[in-house]
């Protein structure tokens, strides 16, 4: 699975990446690159890690199975996201709370997971709850099972289980 993740969006939805970002943008990406890394490490999936901007310092872009993608401008990351999103379609998962990002995903065929839920898994927190939080309440088709999940919410969930799997 590819997964295509919106860096600094990540990055702000959780304290201790904020807080590495308050000392510098460099620390911050550095911090996240430095936990999908090593999700990265035990599995076969790939990770693309969206950033706004140009590289300004700091190394070579990641390696491996993590990659490095900055925006040129005037396109955004979230542009860059939707492109690859498109480009990827079913088999890839985007991470990300924007919701025009979310969107564009769903409409390529790509599973969508919000910033918070990404970060839980990567922690190795326990599924709880409604795997399909991201959605709004939307009424339901009479037809087939109304306790089945969406199609959304089975993507989403498998993409979770596959990161959340050793």
């Amino acid at each position: 699975m590819r997964w295509l993740v919106d860096g600094y969006n990540v990055i702000r939805r959780d304290p201790d990446l904020r807080a590495r970002e308050a000392e510098s943008l460099e620390a911050g990406r550095r911090a996240l690159l430095g936990l999908v890394a090593r999700r990265a490490g035990g599995s076969r999936d790939t990770f693309t890690v969206v950033f706004d901007g140009a590289r300004v310092t700091g190394g070579a872009p990641g390696a491996g199975r993590v990659q490095v993608l900055f925006s040129r401008p005037p396109r955004t990351a979230d542009d860059e996201l939707m492109r690859l999103a498109r480009e990827g379609g079913a088999g890839t998962a985007v991470v990300s709370s924007d919701r025009r990002v979310q969107d564009a995903a769903r409409r390529a065929g790509c599973a969508v997971l919000g910033a918070e839920r990404f970060l839980d898994a990567l922690a190795g927190a326990p599924a709880v709850g409604n795997e399909d939080e991201d959605a709004e309440e939307r009424p339901r088709d009479k037809r087939g099972n109304p306790r089945r999940p969406s199609k959304k919410a089975r993507a989403a969930a498998r993409a979770l289980r596959r990161l959340r799997s050793p």
